[in-house]
């Protein structure tokens, strides 16, 4: 089992509510879009543990989930219910979606500067150890306590 961020980026969407709403929608349907040249493609599989993550300006962790299919071209039925452009992704399962959304700065302030951990990302899939999975988690479950 490996685990890894998936960066929403969108260069169009200015606004942070706009952009959580339009990943958080892919998540509703248990579905997220990977392009075929993105460089983890190939090593996502069912188990793998995600987390998903909205990029500059933005930068909070809205969720996680569970990869539940290799990445694929999108069956037809996929197709039609995806809501987004990619031809194709992974289908998830157990997601959960956090509220409050997690602050990256939140997170990163629980990790050793030493791993190396960072706040932007190039790539829309970005493996990261347990560690730092676990540590996303871990801040999620106490801000969530705090506001409930």
């Amino acid at each position: 089992m490996a685990h890894y961020v998936f960066n929403f980026v969108k260069p169009d969407v200015v606004k942070g509510s706009a952009l959580r709403e339009q990943a958080a929608g892919f998540l509703r349907v248990r579905m997220w879009g990977i392009d075929a040249d993105e460089r983890h493609r190939d090593a996502l599989a069912a188990g793998d543990l995600i987390l998903v993550y909205l990029g500059a300006p933005v930068q909070e962790f809205i969720g996680r989930a569970e990869v539940d299919s290799p990445a694929h071209e999108w069956t037809l039925a996929e197709a039609q219910v995806y809501p987004g452009d990619s031809p194709g992704g992974v289908l998830l399962a157990g997601v959960e979606e956090w509220d409050p959304p997690v602050p990256m700065d939140a997170v990163l302030s629980q990790i050793d500067p030493a791993e190396n951990a960072r706040a932007e990302f190039q790539a829309g899939v970005v493996r990261i150890t347990a560690h730092e999975y676990q540590t996303a988690l871990a801040v999620a479950a106490r801000r969530a306590s705090s506001t409930g």
